[in-house]
């Protein structure tokens, strides 16, 4: 039997000639496309942007450390004292003050060029302060009128003569001489010689 026209068809990856018999079928080969070799080349490309240094790569902080020193100054304290040497009311400085010095030593962490951290390690004092003393005097001063000499009239609300009938609240032993004007009506008899 005689096939007039042949033909191709094909089924499931042959190619069937139509030719007499149906013991004519030949496999040929076709060309196909693998669908994994396209996202395979695609997948490698995102891998290896991953894995470089870009920009999703974090770098790790460089955290450095170092010793700073500072020196602050103690305040000196200040005392006082009673003189009975000095009039009452007046000062007298005894001993200056001096301020002190500390010196303090700190650990510093940087990170990446930045101060994060500021820890006390160690203070010693280099120079210990000395404390100001100053003198306050309590000795009491008389302190006599100008218009009378030859002995101190103090200056007071009143003055009478020692031993007389004044009641003071002061007294003066005389005799005192008149330089002035007798403000206490001490020279009663006016001869410029008071309490005599």
């Amino acid at each position: 039997m005689k096939c007039a026209i042949p033909v191709v068809l094909a089924v499931g990856g042959l190619l069937v000639l139509g030719a007499c018999g149906p013991n004519s079928a030949v496999r040929a080969p076709t060309a196909t496309v693998s669908p994994s070799s396209s996202s395979s080349s695609s997948s490698s490309s995102s891998s290896s942007a991953g894995t470089g240094t870009g920009a999703g790569a974090k770098a790790t902080p460089a955290v450095k450390k170092r010793t700073v020193t500072e020196k602050r100054s103690i305040p000196f304290a200040t005392r006082r004292v009673k003189d009975p040497a000095l009039a009452k009311g007046a000062t007298r400085t005894r001993t200056r003050g001096r301020a002190g010095v500390k010196t303090l030593v700190y650990e510093v962490t940087l990170i990446d060029g930045v101060r994060k951290r500021k820890r006390l390690v160690r203070q010693v004092v280099t120079r210990k302060p000395v404390t100001m003393v100053i003198a306050v005097g309590t000795r009491q001063v008389r302190r006599c009128d100008s218009n009378y000499s030859g002995a101190c009239v103090p200056s007071a609300s009143d003055v009478d003569c020692a031993g007389g009938s004044g009641n003071g609240p002061a007294y003066v032993q005389g005799p005192v001489q008149v330089v002035g004007t007798d403000v206490y009506d001490l020279d009663r008899d006016g001869d410029g010689t008071a309490c005599d």
